[in-house]
């Protein structure tokens, strides 16, 4: 079973003539994303060693692989004996593919970095390789659209419902220093959000990642939740039989803030009310200091 978004990678490829080199595959993919509908785009990108880069359009590449529909190799190669994939997809997804294809079909390499690096900055931010295709001047503008922020605050962010790439771009845009996994068992059957993979990714862009599974709630006692109410007795129960007793770890938290300005802690549910991250921050604030602001991402 080829998903949806998978027939995008391979109907592009096959406008390419079936293969693209890694970068190039990229910038192609991105351009085609941006001409989706932002509730509807296939892929999501953040900004990376080389510019604009989707996690889970390389975690499709290896499924692709192993169903021998993309060749084993480092480059995006077709495999042979394809279906058309082009036609297999929406009107509307056929439609980005053209556009990208007749727009910008004649650029490749550096001049293709160089035009997204010019018209979308942001995913420039964090390019090892700006020397090679900007100027010193085009350099310092980027370097001005890099995401800064002076406030210090305590965030909470869940990634249920978001891909890794959309996590992630919450976390930079908010200039976020250090993300606390407070999972129990940090596993996850969502793509980049087990520890090591969301672990290699965040650092790969700044972000210095910890966990602290004492302050994790167990899948145990999570069973049997229906409603807000089933969850603040939980939650309840969690303040005065973990948080009463955490007074270290929860002053630990503050003092990363104090060193750090910025931290989110981060679990799976994205609405913080249905999280038990929540009751962390509030303790920190209520405990340790008044005047210190709690952002749900």
């Amino acid at each position: 079973m080829i998903s949806k978004r998978q027939k995008v990678l391979l109907a592009l490829l096959e406008a390419w003539g079936g293969e693209l080199p890694n970068t190039d595959m990229q910038k192609y993919l991105f351009l085609v994303s941006r001409c989706q509908e932002t509730k509807n785009r296939s892929y999501h990108f953040i900004p990376y060693k080389y510019g604009c880069f989707s996690f889970n359009s390389y975690s499709d590449k290896r499924k692709l692989i192993e169903k021998k529909v993309l060749k084993d190799c480092e480059d995006w190669k077709l495999s042979e004996k394809q279906s058309d994939f082009y036609f297999m997809l929406p009107k509307e997804d056929r439609a980005s593919i053209k556009k990208v294809k007749e727009e910008f079909g004649h650029l490749s390499g550096k001049e293709l970095i160089r035009h997204i690096y010019l018209k979308y900055p942001y995913y420039a931010v964090n390019s090892e390789i700006l020397g090679d295709v900007l100027s010193n001047s085009e350099i310092t503008q980027i370097k001005e659209c890099k995401p800064k922020n002076e406030i210090r605050a305590l965030y909470t962010i869940g990634y249920e419902e978001r891909s890794l790439e959309e996590y992630i771009n919450f976390l930079i845009k908010e200039d976020v220093k250090i993300l606390v996994d407070v999972r129990k068992n940090p596993v996850s059957r969502k793509y980049g959000f087990s520890k090591k993979t969301l672990q290699k990714a965040i650092e790969e862009v700044g972000i210095e990642y910890r966990h602290i599974p004492e302050l994790g709630i167990s899948g145990e006692k999570r069973a049997n939740l229906h409603n807000l109410e089933d969850y603040n007795r939980l939650f309840d129960s969690y303040e005065k039989e973990v948080l009463s007793s955490s007074s270290n770890l929860l002053m630990t938290l503050y003092q990363l803030i104090l060193d750090n300005e910025r931290i989110a802690l981060t679990c799976f549910e994205k609405d913080s009310e249905y999280c038990h991250r929540t009751r962390i921050a509030e303790k920190i604030v209520k405990d340790l200091s008044g005047d210190l602001s709690i952002i749900n991402l």
